[in-house]
């Protein structure tokens, strides 16, 4: 059976700049032979720099928890790979490119979303037809939205906590799903669970593409009907962060949520 030496295996990856952005592609660098990473930029210093989120005192708290753990999970902003090329923009600028300035990065293999601005236009219906795959950290079709695996958190559902592996659609996390990534049960700190989450996203992601059992996957189309909660980015306020803030789960009733989880309405739940 051919592998990854047998070709030459280009991948595309619309993403972000944090470390776990950067992380992603790295792992994606470490089974082809070319990345293209089209990054998104927001400031790595999330509640300390007006930005996505807003700058308060509050928020500051917030992602200094948020920034602690991404830390111990992804380690600091670092340069890329020598196989990656790279095209750094300001978040939402993506849809204002000229699709002949990302004309290199649209003749890949495969094409990859993770943590971009929503995607619109020529591009998004070029990323459909070339069967796109977008990681949406949140249980979708349960949590859909922004921030999802912080909403389930506040909801007291730590079982809730993993990712969605699914096609990109021109709906926000709405395209079918490929299968679940979540994080392994265990006493942890709720932060740390949700980068665990997005560790165990990257994780499912590559060893599907590497092993091409991705391309053998029968997507299931989502059912709406079945949402928790859909949120936006101005649903994430400062009263929202304090209130979470004051009364976290603990690590204990983290390890019992997610030793309790219910997997049978999950599509081929990933677990690591």
């Amino acid at each position: 059976e051919c592998n990854k030496k047998d070709w030459f295996v280009r991948i595309t990856v619309f993403t972000s700049n944090q470390p776990r952005h950067i992380s992603l592609i790295k792992h994606l660098a470490s089974i082809s032979d070319e990345v293209f990473a089209v990054q998104e930029c927001n400031t790595i210093f999330p509640g300390q720099v007006e930005d996505f989120f807003k700058r308060s005192s509050v928020m500051q708290d917030y992602f200094s928890n948020v920034m602690n753990a991404e830390k111990m999970v992804f380690g600091l902003p670092c340069f890329l790979p020598s196989n990656v090329k790279s095209l750094s923009l300001k978040s939402g600028d993506l849809n204002k490119v000229d699709m002949g300035i990302l004309k290199p990065s649209l003749q890949s293999d495969y094409y990859v979303v993770f943590g971009s601005s929503f995607i619109k236009g020529d591009l998004i219906n070029f990323l459909v037809a070339n069967r796109a795959i977008n990681i949406h950290m949140g249980l979708s079709p349960y949590y859909r939205g922004s921030s999802c695996n912080f909403w389930a958190l506040y909801d007291k559902r730590p079982d809730y906590v993993g990712s969605t592996i699914h096609l990109l659609s021109r709906g926000l996390d709405s395209g079918p799903i490929l299968f679940h990534a979540l994080p392994k049960a265990e006493e942890i700190e709720p932060f740390l669970l949700g980068m665990y989450a997005v560790k165990s996203a990257h994780s499912g992601l590559v060893s599907a593409i590497e092993t091409g059992a991705i391309l053998k996957m029968d997507p299931e189309d989502q059912n709406k009907s079945l949402e928790i909660r859909y949120t936006r980015n101005k649903d994430f306020t400062d009263e929202v962060a304090s209130k979470y803030l004051e009364n976290p789960p603990t690590s204990q009733e983290v390890f019992q949520s997610l030793k309790n989880r219910d997997l049978s309405h999950l599509l081929k739940p990933y677990i690591t």
